[in-house]
């Protein structure tokens, strides 16, 4: 019991330290995070896979938290990818079944109406089951009125198939008459899927895990965005994590290409 005590401590001794080195008046207003690590969380737990996607889901309400805390307006989960739909059925299943019992509690969770949370899925939404793709509607239609803050869940997300998506869309526009030389990126964003977004590109994109590549996520939003990796497995995320990621945010002088 003292051991356990004295880790609270030390962790809220630390936080404390964290959030004193951050300036949450500069907090980044958007934030980008691939959820990975699940499944490595999980085998070095013995564990079977699915158990490691049920633990990474279960830090999403706490993340709502978190963020209003940190001043946060924007955040963007990189949930699964359309690839992650041809690893093994019996996983496959276990995932979705998973974010279909998350997006129910999301439904009905308090916190959404009670932070002001304008909820969206991004995606390629029609490769989901009915049901799922049913919540989305439901909540999506719930949560429209909302703008204090905007939670974004990219599920089967493929960045170059949303680019792709996006030019056949502008390609209909000349097919209809549209001069090709008034094409401009303003037009390209358009028809992207975080377009509903008041600040559509991350200010912040987060990779968990240790790994330190985009894995399509958002490639046309984060070209300016700035890039933090962090070694640790998304079920083990905690909000000094998070902390230490806006830090070194912070601590970078952004030149947007310049």
């Amino acid at each position: 019991m003292f051991s356990i005590l004295n880790y609270l401590g030390i962790y809220k001794f630390y936080e404390n330290y964290l959030k004193r080195q951050i300036n949450l008046y500069d907090s980044p207003g958007h934030i980008a995070i691939i959820l990975d690590g699940n499944r490595r969380w999980a085998r070095s737990r013995l564990m079977p896979v699915w158990m490691g996607h049920l633990e990474g889901a279960n830090i999403v309400t706490d993340l709502l938290d978190w963020c209003n805390e940190l001043n946060i307006k924007i955040i963007t989960l990189y949930a699964l990818s359309s690839e992650n739909l041809q690893r093994p059925d019996d996983e496959v299943k276990k995932i979705l079944d998973i974010i279909s019992d998350k997006l129910s509690e999301l439904i009905n969770e308090p916190k959404i109406d009670l932070y002001e949370v304008n909820v969206r899925g991004i995606g390629n939404l029609h490769l989901l089951p009915l049901d799922i793709q049913d919540k989305i509607t439901l909540i999506e239609e719930k949560t429209k009125h909302y703008n204090r803050h905007f939670f974004n869940l990219a599920l089967a997300y493929g960045g170059r198939f949303e680019i792709i998506e996006a030019v056949k869309n502008v390609a209909l526009q000349v097919q209809n008459g549209l001069d090709p030389n008034s094409i401009d990126q303003n037009m390209i964003e358009n028809y992207l899927s975080t377009s509903h977004l008041p600040n559509p590109e991350p200010d912040l994109v987060i990779r968990t895990s240790g790994e330190e590549r985009l894995s399509g996520f958002l490639l046309w939003q984060s070209a300016y965005s700035e890039l933090v990796f962090l070694d640790v497995y998304w079920p083990d995320f905690r909000k000094i994590d998070l902390m230490r990621a806006i830090r070194t945010y912070q601590k970078r002088a952004r030149r947007f290409g310049k």
